[in-house]
């Protein structure tokens, strides 16, 4: 794959696929201070074809994870800033009737990208909102009768702050559902901050940063991922943990066949990343938390109330295989 002057040169042996996959969670790390488990779960996600959501307070650097994996795997990026006025065509482009020729041009919009950040996703109506459903779900548009594909790889990176402040407005479950994984920030800590306070900007940081990869070496690595081994025993405990959570009496809504084959395809990618062998239970437990906390709806009088508390219950009731 061309990209300016030189050529990528993709990584032919699993463990040198292994090692891009290093090099760029420590080049994410060098932006991104004291996150690694944070990172690893994103590049989790893309290396398992799913979109993210990253959901948490405002500055806390939802915006700069997104910027910042997209400068690391050399993936051409827009930035959509989501707000209360936006439009379906400020998404997915317009028709533009040209006057000289007598045809309508199609303009495309900022979603025919590799990857795309959908920054507070949740301050857009759900009209705005919907333009991105067909796109993440099935990697095209659909504009004036047409269907146009969108660039492979393609991701969606979304960011939300919390539903309880002003001017959001909720993601309905079915959108929720089209994340394969949503991740929390949280506050760094304390050695981190202090070098966020006096050191470097990580804008300008971000800025020099250099790619570690490219979209064709992400695609080998998705092929990669697809072929880790998962074990019948391991299918089973997956099985296991979505009926527990469709039959418990503290969960109204459990996981569905879709969040079955979404927590299966996370653990692949960070069985991949933790180079291991194939799928292991750790792996399953390590990304259950993102892929099932979005899912799950706590029946009204459970006591766990937040998803982690949730998730975590559903993990400690069933046996491991």
């Amino acid at each position: 794959m061309q990209r300016g002057n030189t050529l990528e040169q993709l990584p032919t042996s699993v463990d040198a696929q292994r090692n891009a996959v290093k090099n760029a969670q420590e080049v994410l790390g060098q932006i991104i201070l004291g996150k690694d488990k944070q990172i690893s779960l994103a590049l989790s996600c893309l290396l398992a074809r799913g979109h993210l959501l990253i959901e948490d307070l405002p500055g806390l650097g939802k915006t700069m994870l997104a910027q910042s994996l997209a400068k690391a795997l050399g993936l051409t990026f827009r930035r959509i800033q989501f707000t209360s006025d936006l439009l379906p065509a400020d998404i997915i482009g317009v028709s533009i009737f040209r006057q000289n020729s007598g045809d309508f041009e199609f303009q495309p919009g900022p979603v025919f990208s590799q990857l795309i950040l959908a920054d507070e996703v949740n301050r857009a109506t759900p009209k705005a909102q919907s333009a991105l459903l067909e796109a993440m779900e099935e990697h095209q548009v659909s504009v004036d009768g047409q269907t146009r594909p969108l660039p492979t790889p393609f991701f969606v990176v979304a960011t939300q702050n919390p539903g309880d402040q002003i001017g959001t407005f909720p993601l309905p479950e079915s959108q929720l559902d089209r994340f394969l994984m949503r991740v929390a920030i949280g506050y760094p800590n304390e050695a981190s901050e202090r070098e966020l306070i006096v050191g470097d900007d990580r804008r300008l940081m971000l800025d020099d940063l250099e790619p570690v990869a490219g979209a064709e070496t992400l695609l080998e690595l998705q092929k990669s991922v697809q072929k880790q081994n998962v074990s019948d025993p391991l299918i089973d405990y997956v099985q296991a943990l979505v009926r527990f959570t469709r039959e418990s009496a503290d969960i109204e809504i459990g996981i569905s066949p879709r969040g079955a084959q979404a927590l299966v395809a996370a653990a692949k990618a960070r069985s991949f990343i933790e180079s291991h062998s194939g799928v292991y239970p750790d792996d399953i437990q390590a990304v259950f938390p993102s892929v099932a906390g979005h899912r799950l709806k706590p029946a009204g009088d459970t006591r766990f109330r937040s998803p982690s508390e949730l998730c975590q219950h559903v993990l400690d009731s069933v046996a491991i295989p």
